[in-house]
């Protein structure tokens, strides 16, 4: 096998001679491209395949030797010297947005590199188990139970190696949970024969505080002390926060329970995505942190360093999680259940005490009309207008004359930040909102998601906004943090959404639905700056096999127009709503959440 290797394109090109440049056209999303099914590693594919593509550079000379078999326009997606048994892919092929990723994958292992599938679920169960026997002994292990299917999982394995007073099972209600939440996970777990402490901590939560490092101009590095989670608005900050009081809720329980804390282990059911995201030395060294996941924060990671962290599924992605669930004899509601964030609610609040608008704001903008009203622009020549046609394939344009000529649109910029995930790494950016005076076609909408970020990579969040045309785009926020007032209206506005969506039949076909509060106010007039308090919710339908890549689900085609139209009129009663919108982002560009 040592002369087989299945590298990214532009590393093997580069490393047999042949050169990479970056290109002023990125590739953040889901493409088609053309492949040569003749090559072995496309063998049984069609001549033209969806792929996930994230990149800024591209090939420029391919290395001698090599022969081009895949390519994205006038992009080398793929490169292949089948005499060396070599293949480099710009694409993902790992993950579920490549509709024939694992068809890619089983022609490498199984028919060049000749490998077997003989590992199952049933051997990763039997190393996890067998991990955590010689790792526990006979020590106790107090497990952070979210009653979510990691933590559930990650302790019933735990139940299974060890006996049974050696497992603390602890749930936090951090105040950041959704309406009646502790109440029910308390009562599935309690069927389950799993019995939990609850634990109220909302005020340690709401007043939490962490120590974040600065560096002074010598580049000394010294420690901070963060503002009060209900006073940040950084989405980092709060991710940190959050984490690290667990930790000393945590040490707090193990404390009444007059155990000693260096002799306590500490379980969590961390997935191979959270480390991957947050950077963590566990999954990297090279990765780029997209978000603090909040099982690996600074103090998690000096446990882990200290040997007293235990995390059986760290190997693991959700949809493998579930798998083994099964195979532990866990009841489907319960390994089938969407995701909730640790964090809960704190990361579906986005914080803001002044609108994010920077010196690109004017240009972007002007940007968005000529795509908005694409059909007409063309016929006024203008610079920016190049730059549209610059990164754009001609095929995109004359599918932007066709929707802009037969719908009447408007895109703006929203004055807010979110967190995406664009080339691989994190970017905190602009939201672009979409508005229309005619029903909404959204099979145009979701090409309009695609096509902008490409265009604008300042932009990494597309979103619908229900309503009449938005005339005014807002320009200032509503100021807004961790208050329980601002948290019991997203508590209500989630509430509703979920009960709609169960209530339809189509909640198992959606993989996670996060219903986010933006502090926005849309209709104000802008001269008249007047205080508000007023704010805008999204829906972020979300659709995934393995939580890494995803995209919105397209009303009319995965969820019925009529569910939606019926969350937006249930939750737009709410006091205090302004506006309801609906996103459209794929991941890549955008993140699952949107903190």
């Amino acid at each position: 096998l040592t002369s087989i290797c299945f590298l990214f394109e532009q590393m093997m090109n580069k490393v047999f001679g042949g050169t990479v440049h970056k290109k002023s056209v990125r590739e953040d999303g889901v493409f088609n491209i053309t492949v040569d099914n003749t090559c072995s590693l496309f063998r049984g594919l069609q001549k033209e395949e969806i792929v996930l593509l994230t990149h800024g550079d591209s090939i420029d000379k391919v290395a001698d030797g090599f022969k081009v078999v895949a390519r994205s326009g006038n992009i080398v997606a793929g490169i292949a010297n089948e005499s060396k048994k070599l293949y480099g892919a710009q694409f993902h092929p790992e993950v579920g947005l490549t509709e024939n990723g694992k068809v890619i994958l089983k022609n490498f292992l199984y028919d060049i590199a000749g490998c077997t599938g003989t590992f199952t679920v049933q051997n990763r169960e039997l190393e996890c188990i067998r991990e955590i026997k010689e790792t526990v002994g006979t020590s106790k292990v107090l497990v952070l139970l979210s009653g979510g299917v990691d933590s559930t999982v990650c302790t019933a394995l735990l139940n299974r190696a060890l006996n049974q007073d050696q497992v603390i099972a602890v749930h936090i209600d951090n105040g950041f949970m959704r309406k009646r939440e502790s109440q029910s996970v308390e009562e599935a777990l309690k069927k389950l024969g799993i019995q939990v402490k609850v634990i109220n901590a909302a005020h340690s939560f709401y007043n939490g505080t962490t120590t974040l490092p600065i560096s002074d101009e010598d580049r000394t590095p010294r420690k901070r002390i963060s503002k009060t989670l209900n006073m940040t608005t950084s989405p980092e900050e709060k991710r940190k926060i959050i984490g690290d009081t667990f930790v000393k809720v945590a040490n707090e329980v193990i404390g009444e329970m007059n155990l000693k804390s260096a002799e306590v282990f500490l379980a969590q059911g961390t997935l191979r995505p959270d480390l991957i995201e947050s950077a963590s030395l566990v999954a990297s060294g090279k990765a780029d942190l997209i978000k603090t996941h909040h099982n690996d924060t600074e103090l998690i990671r000096k446990l882990r360093e200290e040997g007293k962290v235990i995390e059986p599924l760290k190997d693991f992605h959700k949809d493998e999680v579930r798998i083994l669930g099964r195979e532990l004899g866990l009841p489907e509601d319960l390994v089938s259940r969407h995701p909730f964030p640790g964090p809960g609610l704190a990361i579906r609040v986005i914080c803001a005490e002044e609108p994010y608008i920077c010196k690109d704001f004017p240009e972007t903008n002007n940007i968005l009309k000529i795509v908005a009203d694409f059909s007409a622009s063309v016929k006024k020549p203008h610079t920016l207008l190049q730059r549209v046609k610059a990164c754009t394939t001609e095929e995109d344009q004359e599918k932007l004359m066709q929707i802009t000529s037969l719908h009447s649109l408007n895109a703006f910029l929203l004055p807010i930040k979110t967190v995406g995930v664009q080339g691989d790494r994190r970017s905190y950016s602009y939201v672009c909102g979409i508005s229309s005076k005619d029903e909404p076609d959204w099979e145009s909408l979701i090409f309009l998601a695609r096509l902008i970020p490409r265009m604008c990579h300042n932009i990494n969040r597309v979103v619908y906004v229900f309503g009449p045309p938005v005339k005014e785009p807002p320009t200032d926020v509503t100021p807004t943090f961790l208050t329980t007032g601002v948290l019991s209206t997203l508590r209500q506005a989630d509430f509703e959404a979920h009960n709609i969506l169960r209530e339809s039949g189509y909640a198992g076909k959606i993989s996670q639905m996060p219903v986010i509060l933006t502090p926005l106010h849309f209709d104000r007039d802008p001269l008249q700056k007047q205080p508000s308090c007023q704010r805008s919710v999204v829906i972020r339908t979300f659709i995934t096999s393995d939580f890494m890549t995803g995209i919105p689900a397209t009303p009319g085609n995965e969820i019925p127009v009529e569910v939606v139209l019926k969350m937006v009129t249930e939750i737009k009663k709410i006091p205090g709503i302004s506006r309801i919108m609906y996103d459209l982002t794929s991941k890549p560009p955008g993140t699952t959440e949107w903190e």
